[in-house]
């Protein structure tokens, strides 16, 4: 995920980049971090996007394209980092990651099968959150969420400091949510994956 439109934030995203995957793989940084079943949890997430059905697919804030590669169809990777875009097409083979706007997408309506976002919307403010569902209900039918689930003894929501490998520090509003929360804020849906570590829903 990487999505900011406060200068600040969209900083930290194009910064951080480049070690954007030591958060999934545990290295950097998250060497020592304790996350128990961690791996198993990136493992099985992989195989529910990977068992999606294919379609023509838009990933909004698709990062560095980590889990915007197993999905199948024709699929377009959307991010405001260049720097982002610029690793996920390196692992797009048959597919193309465009800079851009998340809240303003510049695609036609009906233009996807499916709306696809992993660790986006619970970086949204509620404003924000209108607009992106809004957004993504025009250009598609079906929208997949993938999220970061609650840790027990850790805030549900709030600003976060986060830290890059070169020392600098930067502000990021994060919410922890449930498969159950996913799907009361989504209006509805199935849910693909219920862990300790993520939740997914499809609307």
């Amino acid at each position: 995920m990487s999505f900011a439109r406060d200068a600040a934030t969209h900083a930290y995203y194009r910064a951080r980049a480049a070690e954007y995957d030591d958060w999934w793989n545990g290295t950097g940084l998250y060497t020592a971090r304790q996350r128990p079943g961690w791996d198993r949890e990136v493992e099985a997430l992989v195989a529910v996007v990977a068992g999606l059905a294919p379609a023509r697919t838009l990933d909004v804030a698709c990062g560095t394209g980590f889990l915007t590669r197993h999905l199948r169809g024709l699929v377009i990777g959307l991010d405001q980092s260049p720097e982002m875009v610029a690793i996920a097409q390196s692992r797009m083979a048959d597919g193309v990651a465009v800079v851009g706007d998340a809240l303003d997408l510049p695609f036609a309506d009906g233009a996807f099968e499916r709306v696809f976002t992993g660790h986006f919307y619970g970086h949204l403010v509620p404003a924000e959150r209108e607009r992106f569902l809004a957004e993504a209900g025009r250009v598609a039918d079906e929208l997949v969420v993938v999220d970061s689930a609650p840790r027990a003894g850790e805030p549900r929501e709030g600003w976060q400091e986060r830290r890059l490998r070169d020392g600098s520090r930067h502000r990021v509003f994060k919410r922890f949510l449930t498969a159950g929360d996913l799907v009361r804020e989504l209006g509805g849906g199935e849910v693909l994956f219920d862990g300790d570590w993520f939740a997914a829903v499809r609307r």
